[in-house]
């Protein structure tokens, strides 16, 4: 149903000169995936991920924002990845891998396996069909799914870091973020392809807890 945003056809070789910087800069630096630097980017700026910090990764694979994440939060921290396709060579004794379809799972059920978590991250993406608004209806309706799971799951004063893809409805979805968050940006790291229509939309510090 859904894959991450490194396997999205459609790009041509003429404008990925930049995709192709950080796909070796990936592979040099033997990361599973060039997305790893979007999210590298975000938690720079504002600082979503600390030491000690317990983090849910939705569409874990193929393991980079997971990755990341385990040598953020350190030996105190903890990562669940959920995802239909589980991150290879990842194991870590604070990394726990759940399969499954985000689209079919039950938040509450999510948030018994889980617990309470610091920080959800979201790099779904939809099975790209090449027609626009499909594949925004889609992105959104993941994106809706992400946010109702963090609602689950998160701390008050936790943060979310949620994929999309540019359209009207996303800016239906900011104004949602912007009466539970305490802050709303977007961002569109360095590391998109300039062909892409993605950008991340970042809720921070929950204002209140909802599913505890």
């Amino acid at each position: 149903m859904f894959h991450h945003g490194p396997g999205q056809p459609g790009a041509v070789k003429e404008v990925n000169r930049w995709h192709d910087h950080y796909a070796r800069r990936a592979r040099n630096e033997k990361w599973p995936a060039r997305s790893v630097y979007k999210l590298e980017e975000i938690d720079k700026k504002y600082r979503i991920i600390r030491a000690g910090d317990h983090v849910l990764d939705l569409g874990c694979y193929p393991g980079s924002w997971s990755r990341y994440s385990l040598a953020k939060v350190g030996s105190r921290g903890s990562v669940v990845g959920i995802d239909l396709k589980e991150p290879r060579d990842l194991s870590h004794p604070n990394f726990r891998f759940i399969r499954g379809d985000v689209l079919n799972l039950d938040e509450a059920w999510i948030a018994e396996q889980v617990g309470q978590r610091d920080v959800v991250i979201s790099d779904l993406a939809p099975a790209t069909t090449g027609i626009r608004v499909t594949d925004a209806s889609r992105s959104t309706a993941l994106a809706q799914k992400a946010l109702d799971i963090a609602l689950e799951v998160l701390k008050k004063g936790g943060h979310f870091v949620c994929k999309i893809f540019e359209n009207e409805d996303a800016k239906q979805l900011r104004n949602e973020f912007s009466h539970l968050f305490e802050q709303t940006r977007t961002v569109r790291p360095a590391a998109v392809r300039k062909t892409s229509r993605e950008v991340y939309i970042l809720g921070l510090h929950l204002l209140e807890e909802h599913g505890y």
